[in-house]
């Protein structure tokens, strides 16, 4: 099964560094020199990993054949694709792989279906269940533990215990309608 694990961002340097934008929360394993990856589109790669370091922060690293700065742009956007055994399970007991979540029923600890997960989106600050309800229409539900309070992956739910107003915008409340008290 092959996973996203990178995005290519600019070029950094004058040697063909370039930043990357990490989606996995394993880049030592995914991202390591040696690494041979995929990529989207096909016609860049693949790309094999010659050294990686951190720098203020950020991720940079240097693939075999890049070797100034042109090349290293040319790169930008690419996203990096790690072929992964279906079977391999994160170390960490309460991650998961997104193939691992995709498709879960969602539902109220009380067994109410609310819908499926069709999506996760990946944002800075947390990642994001795109849910279909059985309607057709779709909720953003946020992957964090006060709302997803468990993923029980033998059952396919994810079970939620969402604020008033997240799964239904009658029950939200509007913040200049709250009681001051």
């Amino acid at each position: 099964m092959q996973l996203v694990v990178a995005r290519i961002g600019r070029a950094h340097g004058i040697k063909g560094d370039v930043t990357v934008e990490v989606r996995t929360d394993e880049p030592e394993l995914r991202l390591g020199p040696g690494a041979v990856l995929t990529t989207d589109p096909a016609s860049v790669g693949p790309l094999t990993i010659a050294t990686g370091r951190v720098h203020s922060g950020r991720l940079l690293v240097r693939f075999e054949g890049v070797d100034d700065r042109t090349a290293a742009e040319a790169l930008r956007n690419t996203l990096l694709i790690a072929d992964v055994d279906p079977e391999e399970l994160p170390e960490e007991p309460d991650e998961y792989y997104d193939h691992q979540l995709m498709d879960l029923d969602v539902v109220l600890a009380d067994g109410t279906e609310i819908g499926r997960i069709t999506e996760i989106t990946h944002l800075p600050s947390q990642d994001l269940f795109i849910v279909e309800r059985p309607d057709g229409s779709e909720l953003m539900i946020p992957f964090v533990e006060q709302i997803v309070t468990e993923i029980d992956l033998e059952e396919q739910r994810a079970v939620i215990d969402p604020p008033p107003g997240l799964i239904d915008d009658s029950q939200a409340e509007v913040a200049s309608e709250r009681d001051d008290g």
